[in-house]
């Protein structure tokens, strides 16, 4: 690394403050909650007994209607002539977890209900993200007279127009926002299911894109006569909503609660590889899925083609299912070398950039590089937005284009912000807090100075980072019956973060930390009555001297294998009586 680049730099005031107390949280003290349980569930929305008794054990009876998305009826009611008639239905799936989990998942209800089907993955560095024309074309060479697509689709307008030039039907499952609210840009004709459509009386418009497609393929069984035990879909729907970064309130709830109960129990020899060659143990938590089973479905489609993570899946032969997970973790270990350099590369760019000009660190960070593969860049994205409290635009260059990703930070929706600039862009779609875009290579340049001045006007929320802590507890106090209590508010994710703990110093080392891994550490921290806490802190390793001084930690509650209940560190501060 350059000598005027530093190892870490944090361009941003840090606060500790106390999250708020909503009040709601009287009403569950008094139904026999805990008072910092009875906080914890008021923040996140649950207001009185019912709503407690639901958060706290998810059920299928808190599934929405799948009738109750739009267009449902009649994607329904075409696949169901399609099986009457003998026809082929194309299955088009984006190549993320999300996106292959949806297709396996159709793959599989509509192969059980007689229905032909023939899935398609668009690849990555071929075709690029989503529904493509060549993809329709495809779907026609192969007998198909449907088209339906999962986690893509709300605003690929060519392809779907394409699709009706071939005499092919379009059925759009999706969980994108759609442009220019409504249906979008999609032409007549096309039967839209995505319950982020502005005319989409749905309950809960926040699924993930195999959640979508749960809800389809639960309600085409049903009409066929086959019912599915929906526990059996929501192993494989909850791959794609943990994935996905989706909150994880009211319906994603249940599917990722009830997801990983039953893929504890799963009977897929494809599945139970997987499991086993990332090493997750029982029980089965939201890390496992985010960490260890995702990445590596991911890294194929992020590499080249994701046709192995959707064989893995649909796998019934162990021998070939064993081969598989081998493969995607191999793969996986090759995309983490990518990321490494992506993110290296462009945070030494972004830091040489701010020491070399008066200007401070811009609002919005925009990079891109001939060296950098596409297929990881967002993920080097999500990093550095992290540890530079700022949204951050990564993009391969390859040729005339330039394709990448941009991940933000809480508070910004970066979906919203960029859309004013799709006219710059050649594609574009996204969410809140993470987008894909292409721009033209010749233009990236105005167009980076055309964000960052638009995002001046983020200066003071990037400027401080603010750690909002919902429990704090002295060292004493932290142990398994505290653990367990918080282990209830499972699954953890967006929408219902794992609660950040405050333990009160002063804390002091017993011995030096113990460096290991890439960058990490472990320690052991004593309080004045010798109450004693493991801690735990990734990537730390050149922040050690912060545990040099008596200090406070913030951090989250884990239990370790080897070490019991341990703190995972997210910050350190010198304590000051």
């Amino acid at each position: 690394m350059p000598d005027d680049v530093p190892e870490r730099v944090e361009p941003f005031t840090k606060i500790w403050r106390p999250a708020e107390t909503p009040g709601a949280t009287q009403e569950l003290i008094a139904a026999g909650h805990p008072p910092w349980l009875a906080e914890l569930l008021a923040r996140r929305d649950v207001e009185g007994v019912e709503q407690a008794k639901a958060f706290l054990h998810p059920a299928l009876d808190q599934l929405h209607e799948a009738d109750s998305l739009a267009d449902m009826g009649q994607a329904v009611a075409r696949l169901l002539t399609a099986r009457k008639s003998g026809e082929r239905v194309a299955l088009v799936g984006d190549y993320d977890v999300d996106g292959v989990s949806g297709t396996a998942l159709l793959t599989a209800v509509l192969s059980a209900c007689g229905l032909e089907n023939e899935p398609i993955l668009p690849h990555r560095m071929h075709e690029g993200y989503g529904f493509q024309p060549i993809h329709a074309e495809r779907a026609q060479e192969k007998g198909c007279s449907v088209v339906v697509t999962i986690d893509c689709g709300t605003n690929s307008e060519e392809a779907a127009t394409r699709a009706l030039e071939l005499g092919l039907d379009v059925i759009v499952t999706d969980h994108h926002l759609p442009s220019g609210g409504g249906k979008g840009r999609l032409p007549d004709g096309v039967i839209l299911i995505n319950p982020q459509r502005e005319d989409c009386g749905y309950p809960y418009p926040e699924l993930s894109g195999a959640g979508v497609a749960f809800k389809l393929a639960s309600a085409f069984a049903e009409a066929a006569g086959r019912p599915i035990d929906a526990t059996r879909l929501l192993r494989i729907a909850c791959l794609g909503t943990i994935a996905d970064l989706v909150p994880l309130r009211d319906e994603n709830r249940v599917i990722a609660a009830l997801g990983l109960r039953a893929l504890e129990r799963t009977t897929s020899v494809g599945l139970q590889a997987l499991i086993e060659v990332a090493g997750v143990r029982r029980p089965y938590r939201t890390d496992d899925v985010g960490y260890r089973l995702g990445p590596r479905l991911n890294a194929p489609g992020r590499l080249d083609s994701a046709d192995a993570a959707l064989e893995l899946i649909l796998s019934r032969d162990a021998v070939r299912a064993r081969q598989l997970a081998q493969d995607l973790d191999a793969r996986n270990r090759e995309r983490q070398e990518w990321e490494r350099q992506a993110a290296t590369e462009a945070r030494d760019l972004f830091l040489r950039r701010a020491t070399e000009g008066a200007d401070p660190l811009p609002c919005i960070l925009v990079g891109w590089s001939e060296t950098w593969h596409r297929g990881v860049v967002g993920i080097a994205a999500g990093r550095i937005a992290k540890e530079l409290n700022r949204p951050v635009l990564l993009l391969a260059v390859d040729g005339e284009s330039a394709t990448g990703s941009g991940r933000s930070i809480p508070g910004i929706h970066l979906h919203d912000f960029l859309d004013r600039y799709r006219d710059d862009m050649e594609r574009f779609g996204g969410h809140a807090q993470a987008v894909g875009l292409t721009v033209p290579t010749a233009e990236l340049d105005g167009f980076r100075q055309q964000l960052e001045s638009a995002a001046e006007s983020w200066r003071n929320r990037v400027s401080t980072k603010v750690y909002e802590y919902e429990i704090e507890f002295d060292a004493a106090d932290v142990g398994s019956e505290v653990l367990e209590e918080l282990q209830r508010l499972e699954p953890f994710g967006m929408g219902n973060p794992r609660p950040l703990v405050r333990v009160r110093g002063p804390l002091r080392l017993t011995v030096p930390p113990r460096l290991f891994g890439r960058g990490h550490l472990s320690a052991r921290a004593q309080s004045p009555d010798r109450a004693k806490i493991e801690l735990l802190a990734w990537g730390w390793a050149d922040r050690a001297d912060r545990f040099a001084r008596p200090f406070e930690a913030l951090g989250f509650l884990e239990r370790d294998p080897y070490r019991g209940v341990v703190l995972r560190i997210v910050d350190v501060r010198e304590y000051r009586s």
